[in-house]
């Protein structure tokens, strides 16, 4: 009778157990790294890059197309260059770092910034959002002053993240895998509610959701957790000379070839793909030419878009972080150029023709397009945190985004020049199947450039740990954030 019962019952509670230990591996994993790292550095991971980054950028995307396509009614070519704009401030990212590694303010080099990078968004999504109709210039520059703030708060953190990849290296995919998680989830939450909010609210009404994740930004200024400077580093001589050593220091680096290889395949792996996103948005939601999608369904696709991105970091995590970058980011190309030929089997309604319905269709090409571009950007993520030389990590990090940025940019611009060209517009897209195709080619012609990426992974050494220290009678020191315990060591 035991026996039988405990043959029974035994089956059931080994499930419990593994579905328990699933739930809590998530939280075991925050624990280590809280453990390993400083736990106000995991906090303001999820603070700026869930909420600020991942809500804040996706909500910023859906409300900021509707703002611009039914509030300033601007052709879709035009947009493009105008969301082009809104990188600027990302571009600057180097400058921004320089500031804040090289000019404290009262003795902190990061509390303060993450303040001022609060102010600057609080201040330009009030103004866009409650003034009415702004003329066009000024309402570009509102919505520039709030990518600008979400800019300077991620270069603050990004020097921490960089810092602790040199220093725990055996963390570094952890750490991108916590930024791109918590982006993931907060980009979940922003394509979920936009819909819903730029129905309730209006498209202008919606942008004063943006001054919430400012706000709270101005917060973690004030109680993160950071050890205040020596006196001597006030000074100005001090200040310059360290500008001076960082900037000699980003030259050198720069120069090595083992950094401008992936660091040219990186950015034009971003450029040569043309953007055709303000396209493809006008005609998916024209009740004339698309599909006609409405503003709710519109954030439910981006949504699980968000959702596959989240897939993409946990493909990565779980069985792709130890591949070499070389094969990762070859397989991930073929497959991003793939995948583009989803939108053009879209835009010529050849699903319709396979018995396949646009909800359907739309849903199974953003999830499959975000979970290749997780695939894609986490490893050249990892990559660039290998690239950073001990003692300018945070501006060098700064600098390396700020190429793939740049290339970004061009994408959009170019993006927005061949939809002219092509006289792709508010109501005629009869050539839009024509520039997505182009960027399809593009995509895989950008496989030729593989060659640049080195071949190791984010265990192998790719710069000397000491290469600012080589001739140079300059030391640096950490004088930013604990981010690690006392009691932990340096691995070899």
């Amino acid at each position: 009778m035991n026996s039988s019962e405990k043959q029974e019952v035994g089956p059931a509670p080994c499930k419990r157990a593994k579905f328990l230990s699933l739930v809590l591996e998530p939280v075991q994993w925050l624990q280590m790294l809280s453990s390993q790292l400083h736990s106000s550095f995991i906090f303001g991971i999820v603070l700026v890059y869930g909420l600020c980054q991942g809500f804040s950028g996706s909500f910023f995307k859906v409300v900021t197309d509707y703002y611009w396509k039914d509030v300033q009614k601007v052709q879709p070519s035009t947009v493009q260059i105008y969301i082009g704009l809104y990188y600027l401030p990302w571009v600057m990212k180097p400058i921004w770092g320089i500031f804040t590694d090289a000019f404290p303010i009262k003795g902190y080099h990061r509390r303060p910034y993450f303040v001022i990078a609060g102010v600057l968004g609080l201040v330009s999504a009030l103004i866009v959002a409650l003034l009415g109709k702004l003329p066009i210039a000024l309402a570009l520059t509102c919505l520039i002053g709030i990518t600008g703030g979400m800019a300077i708060a991620d270069v603050v953190i990004d020097a921490c993240i960089a810092r602790n990849s040199i220093e725990t290296r055996a963390l570094a995919p952890d750490m991108q895998s916590l930024c791109a998680f918590c982006s993931g989830a907060g980009s979940l939450i922003g394509y979920s509610s936009s819909g819903f909010f730029v129905h309730h609210l209006g498209h202008q009404g919606a942008l004063g959701i943006l001054a919430i994740p400012p706000t709270l930004l101005i917060v973690l200024g004030f109680v993160i957790y950071e050890t205040r400077a020596t006196s001597h580093h006030f000074e100005k001589k001090k200040a310059i000379e360290s500008v001076i050593f960082t900037m000699k220091g980003m030259c050198k680096s720069i120069k090595l070839p083992q950094v401008w290889k992936p660091s040219l395949y990186m950015f034009l792996s971003f450029a040569v793909s043309i953007s055709t996103h303000e396209g493809q948005f006008y005609w998916s939601t024209d009740p004339k030419a698309g599909p006609a999608f409405s503003q709710e369904f519109v954030g439910v696709i981006y949504a699980l878009g968000a959702v596959a991105s989240i897939i993409g970091v946990l493909i990565y995590h779980k069985t792709l972080k130890d591949y070499p970058y070389r094969n990762l980011l070859f397989f991930a190309q073929l497959l991003y150029g793939i995948s583009g030929m989803l939108d053009l089997i879209f835009i010529l309604r050849w699903n319709l023709a396979l018995g396949i319905p646009d909800s359907f269709f739309v849903i199974t090409e953003q999830c499959v397009s975000h979970i290749v571009s997780r695939l894609r950007w986490i490893p050249m993520i990892v990559l660039s945190t290998r690239l950073c030389p001990r003692g300018i990590e945070g501006t060098f990090f700064a600098l390396l985004m700020c190429i793939d940025i740049l290339g970004s940019l061009i994408s959009k611009w170019g993006g927005g020049i061949v939809l002219h060209l092509l006289h792709v517009t508010r109501t005629d897209y009869r050539n839009l199947w024509l520039v997505i195709l182009i960027r399809n080619v593009l995509r895989f012609a950008t496989l030729g450039l593989i060659f640049l990426v080195p071949k190791g992974n984010h265990s192998t050494e790719l710069i000397p740990m000491d290469l600012l220290r080589k001739n140079s009678g300059t030391i640096t020191d950490d004088e930013g954030m604990r981010l690690l315990s006392i009691n932990e060591t340096n691995e070899d």
